[in-house]
């Protein structure tokens, strides 16, 4: 078995989007190559609705996926299609835009106020940037819990995981994505397939990811009078962990435990032209984008796959 190192670590930044929606932005619009096929993540985490109750008014997607996962509040959301209905506690999302939808997404706290939750976006592959969109919407109660003897926590909400498989499928991706809880103390070894991309986001407690000998959430950055200068030692709330290759990560979970999102998926590795929430291969396809949209063209039924 083959531990994989930290390739990198981070914390996340404050951004305002749609209508006045303060979030924290986990990764994006920076090098995709990192976190291949997956784009951009955000952490929408209040409970000032003050902060979050514009929502994302009617807006353009195409070329991606979008996973919503809902852990408190509610998220109504309607599309071009037709489709409405709305997201809670546990509740996934995960919308194909293809070859271009427009939707809405409203966040509404909970009767205490709060509101948290994650939109991941994935990359699609060029000969389905211009597929048909489609939503799946997940409940709560349809995602399968595995505990095992020691407490750990594994909501599946996509992929296969200890003998267990999530709701989700039909995801070019074909992404695993697991919300994973350690007791205080433990140490886990999780199983991850070697030629998919990986990342864990830490969003409750502490701990440490570690190869075959050390703990590679340390980093060093000079010595002084003979001494290592320990940066940090820890990963906590908010922060950012991609790895590098190998086929299983080590977990050390803090004092008082960690919450975590694993997410895996196959690298697509092509060119990449962003403009907002329009990803494409070329500019060209990206100014016929924005020139559909201009014409009222961006909406089409029944699209086919790119040649």
């Amino acid at each position: 078995m083959s531990i994989r190192p930290v390739k990198t670590m981070s914390g996340t930044t404050t951004h305002m989007e749609g209508a006045g929606v303060q979030l924290e932005r986990v990764f994006g619009f920076g090098d995709p190559s990192l976190t291949d096929p997956f784009l951009m993540m955000d952490d929408f985490r209040n409970d000032d609705p003050r902060l979050y109750s514009a929502g994302f008014p009617w807006h353009p997607h195409r070329g991606i996926e979008t996973i919503t996962y809902v852990l408190a509040g509610i998220v109504d959301h309607a599309d071009s299609l037709g489709n409405n209905g709305s997201l809670g506690a546990g509740d996934v999302q995960w919308m194909t835009a293809g070859s271009g939808i427009m939707h809405q997404e409203m966040p509404k706290g909970d009767k205490a106020g709060r509101m948290h939750g994650f939109q991941l976006w994935a990359n699609l592959p060029r000969d389905q940037k211009m597929t048909t969109p489609r939503y799946q919407d997940i409940t709560s109660g349809d995602i399968p819990v595995e505990i095992d003897d020691d407490g750990t926590a594994v909501r599946i909400v996509s992929g296969s995981f200890w003998g267990k498989s999530g709701p989700v499928d039909g995801i070019a991706a074909d992404p695993q994505y697991l919300d994973i809880s350690v007791p205080p103390g433990v140490r886990k070894v999780l199983p991850i397939d070697t030629y998919r991309s990986a990342f864990a986001y830490i969003f409750e407690g502490s701990a440490t990811f570690r190869d075959a000998s050390k703990p590679v959430g340390v980093l060093v950055e000079k010595e002084v009078d003979g001494k290592e200068i320990h940066l940090r030692d820890m990963s906590g709330d908010r922060t950012l962990v991609v790895f590098d290759t190998g086929d299983e990560i080590v977990v050390q979970a803090g004092d008082e435990g960690v919450r975590f999102l694993l997410v895996t998926g196959k690298p697509i590795q092509e060119p990449v032209a962003w403009h907002g929430p329009i990803v494409m291969n070329t500019r060209e396809e990206i100014m016929q984008a924005m020139q559909d949209l201009r014409s009222g063209n961006f909406i089409r039924e029944g699209a086919v796959g790119l040649s």
